[in-house]
């Protein structure tokens, strides 16, 4: 390898490539790594950080509401300000960016300022200089995606909506997503007049279908006004704000829209194009499970490759890569089954394994277990919010193979339950498992009796 000037070139330092960078620089090898933006790619600047930041500052909302029937007595009503909330979140991303920026210095790598070009199979050119390396990565991740109508330049996207000049006090958000659905209810819970607008009969697409309707009525219990069936066909700006037409006819004044309608590799202009780079249909670059490309010194990982879009994924992925190609025992295929993930919308969604209707067509006869409750904090705080709590089990095997949660802290409760899951324990495991009392999460073992097969 001492013909290249490196062993490896990353080419994005968010989550993916600063880990396949580090991982692999600590196996001796020579590393560089380009950015062109800012260190922590999306999740840390525009997307889990601050996205989880805002989600927090929003449930503030409820909790004030919510403390009176605890005998707590504010002497003023709660006042929100956003640039207190815009300007603290700006100095903690700092703050982590400094924190990649140390931890690649201290691991060997080599960080250049700038955006890469891949200008041979070895080769990538930074600001005009060209460097060679044995591999090279591709861990730039997606750009937000905005569709094409009449007055679109009015749209914001999920890489602008943080950094607001002002706190918009009617608010719109375009998707059925993530994305769509965690700021349709931040911006509710800040305060704003609210409305999501999604093409579909129902948001969250490829979720349990119960816990989809599930979330579809705690928002709007919330307040947030969803426009199903419908699309954005025009926006017009006027004096008083965005007009904004509906396919339905319907036309809404709003302060803000936020199009959250998915992302897209960040591609453009690292002239893979000029190596006949294989893709994916949807115009992702297709790997094999060794991360490489058509052209095999050219590696891909992340978000670029159309894997599932979560960040402990791309970790997972850059860790693999590494063993695969800088040391001497290779891993087996990573494991993309039973990924846990959250929805931090209010309330919080975690799930992980099968959707009941992904396991009745897996695994045929199923039984599912479901828990409906009004949480025990709330007979105190007088808020209505209810919770979801489902397991779904193959009746054969008695296994365990999806668990799912709307409610308070969601996320935090699946990731423990995930460990089951991706063990495989059974129902017999869970009922047999003493729960922690006064909790929600116990419902998860101490529910006997099928609600349905």
């Amino acid at each position: 390898m001492a013909e290249f000037d490196y062993d490896l070139f990353v080419i994005g330092a968010g989550s993916g490539g600063v880990r396949a960078a580090r991982t692999a620089a600590a196996t001796g090898a020579r590393v560089a790594i380009a950015e062109d933006r800012y260190l922590g790619g999306t999740c840390v600047n525009v997307g889990c950080v601050p996205k989880k930041l805002y989600s927090y500052a929003a449930h503030y909302h409820d909790a004030f509401e919510e403390s009176a029937g605890f005998g707590w007595q504010l002497s003023e009503a709660p006042r929100f300000e956003w640039a207190t909330l815009r300007d603290n979140k700006i100095a903690e991303i700092k703050r982590l960016n400094g924190i990649y920026a140390r931890l690649l210095d201290n691991a060997g790598v080599r960080l250049i300022n700038g955006r890469a070009q891949v200008v041979g199979e070895h080769a990538v050119e930074v600001n005009g200089e060209t460097h060679t390396a044995e591999k090279i990565l591709v861990a730039v991740g997606g750009w937000p995606w905005i569709p094409d109508f009449p007055g679109n330049e009015h749209v914001l996207d999920s890489n602008r909506v943080f950094d607001l000049e002002e706190f918009p006090r009617r608010f719109l958000v375009l998707g059925g997503g993530y994305i769509a659905v965690e700021f349709a209810s931040i911006f509710n819970g800040l305060g704003s007049d609210t409305h999501l607008v999604y093409r579909g009969e129902l948001f969250l697409r490829g979720f349990d279908h119960e816990v989809r309707e599930f979330t579809r009525d705690e928002m709007a219990k919330k307040g947030v006004d969803l426009h199903f069936e419908t699309t954005i066909e025009a926006i017009e700006k006027q004096a008083d704000g965005l007009a904004v037409t509906l396919t339905n006819g319907e036309t809404l004044v709003v302060d803000a829209v936020l199009s959250a309608t998915g992302r897209r590799p960040h591609l453009a202009g690292l002239g893979l194009d000029a190596f006949d780079i294989a893709l994916n249909p949807d115009g992702t670059i297709k790997v094999n499970e060794r991360y490489e490309t058509s052209v095999p010194s050219i590696l891909a990982l992340g978000d670029v490759t159309g894997g599932p879009e979560l960040t402990p994924v791309a970790l997972a992925e850059a860790m693999h890569m590494v063993q695969h190609h800088f040391t001497a025992e290779p891993p087996g295929p990573l494991d993309y089954r039973n990924i846990a993930t959250a929805v931090f919308c209010h309330p919080n969604i975690g799930t992980v394994g099968l959707s009941e209707e992904a396991a009745r067509a897996e695994c045929g006869e199923i039984r599912v277990y479901t828990a409906d409750f009004r949480p025990m904090k709330h007979t105190l705080s007088g808020s209505e919010e209810r919770c979801l709590m489902k397991l779904v089990v193959d009746d054969a095997s008695d296994r365990v193979v999806g668990a799912h949660m709307v409610g308070e802290e969601a996320g935090e409760v699946i990731q423990g339950i995930a460990i089951a899951v991706r063990a495989g324990l059974s129902k017999t495991d869970f009922d047999a498992t003493v729960g922690i009392h006064p909790t929600g999460a116990e419902e998860f073992v101490t529910m006997r009796t099928p609600s349905r097969r």
